[in-house]
């Protein structure tokens, strides 16, 4: 069975910071709030794939300077640094780089779905098992994606998408079609964008997979 030497699960990352993290919960939310909910997001999604015994964890750092503020959120956990202008070039960064310190698969993901259900990355990472898929996407109901994963290098459909638009799932999918990479998709789920949002996860069927989060919106 693949162990946590074969498989990677990236966690891009931001140090939080009022005003600039979480912006589009504002201002249902304070600059302040949205920064301290971001790092309870983290928190819970670190905690969660810790837990998991079939891969390496590993934090996309948004800059060499955030380092110690992720050793002290996450003490012991492995760490990239995020290099590139767009979010397209970072993705491409940090996922060669795992591959090139020998990840056989490597997955990156956000923070935005921290109870994403564990049979999700199960599936992502068995698709990744079989040689008939190339690359696995997990979809979201907004027209994006919860997560990326591939084997090889496939930087066009990372740089050469405009993110964070309802197009970038059908967009990433055209591009690797063009490629001709096999294509999986994972199961659905949704990611924490917008103050809607909040509310499914205080509705979340699996409160025990984000403590930290929802008991921040709790005191609120």
């Amino acid at each position: 069975m693949p162990g946590a030497a074969d498989r990677a699960v990236i966690v891009m990352s931001k140090r939080p910071a009022a005003g600039v993290t979480k912006t589009r919960l504002m201002p249902e939310l304070s600059p302040q709030q949205a920064a301290d909910l971001y790092e309870c997001l983290l928190r819970d999604t670190l905690t969660s794939l810790q837990a998991r015994s079939d891969c390496t964890v590993v934090i996309a750092l948004d800059s060499r300077s955030s380092g110690s503020y992720f050793a002290e959120l996450a003490p012991g956990v492995a760490s990239v640094v995020q290099v590139g202008d767009t979010l397209g070039e970072r993705l491409d960064a940090v996922l060669s780089e795992c591959l090139g310190r020998g990840f056989r698969s490597v997955l990156a993901i956000s923070s935005d779905s921290p109870d994403l259900p564990p049979a999700h990355l199960d599936d992502a990472f068995g698709a990744l098992d079989r040689d008939d898929v190339d690359v696995v996407l997990g979809p979201t109901e907004d027209g994006g994606y919860y997560l990326i994963g591939w084997k090889r290098r496939w930087p066009s459909m990372v740089t050469d998408v405009t993110m964070s638009t309802p197009d970038v799932l059908a967009d990433t999918t055209t591009i690797a079609v063009s490629l001709g990479a096999r294509v999986h998709l994972a199961p659905g789920w949704y990611d924490i964008d917008v103050p809607e949002d909040l509310d499914r996860l205080l509705q979340t069927p699996a409160p025990d997979r984000v403590p930290a989060s929802l008991e921040f919106l709790a005191s609120l």
